[in-house]
């Protein structure tokens, strides 16, 4: 039995792999914060009363000004972390379809790579279990 601890706070957070056609994934460099100049996934906090997809949707417009149908998002994969007192629940979905051109409205820069050249970027630490996720799927 494992035993009990205090109640976490948990910090659940929406992100999105957008794969174009050809196989590249949309990452964004963080512009300010603690992790600036760190390489993400677009997406962000679930607000109250959100659902993962609304959420994601409604950050994607926000960061990226493209619009997303809640039918194009497919859940993927999640990440789990500790932060502090609180515990980052990451939910990944991919998205192969999208209007407009991603434009970085909140973020220091965009670019396309391939899956496995995320290894090389710098990345927070709960979105590096994902890569290889990515791999399998493109």
């Amino acid at each position: 039995m494992e035993p009990c601890l205090p109640p976490t706070t948990l910090l659940l957070v929406t992100a999105a792999a957008l794969i174009d056609r050809d196989g590249r994934v949309l990452v964004q460099q963080r512009a300010t914060g603690p992790l600036a100049g760190l390489w993400e996934f677009p997406g962000g906090k679930i607000e109250a009363g959100e659902t993962p997809s609304v959420a994601l949707i409604r950050e994607l417009h926000e960061e990226l000004g493209i619009d997303v149908e809640a039918a194009c998002l497919a859940p993927a994969a999640f990440a789990s972390e500790p932060l502090g007192d609180r515990h980052l629940l990451l939910l990944l979905h991919v998205c192969r379809k999208w209007m407009g051109i991603p434009q970085p409205l909140e973020a220091a820069a965009l670019r396309w790579v391939r899956p496995v050249e995320l290894f090389a970027l710098p990345m927070p630490e709960p979105d590096r279990p994902l890569i290889g996720l990515l791999e399998a799927l493109v």
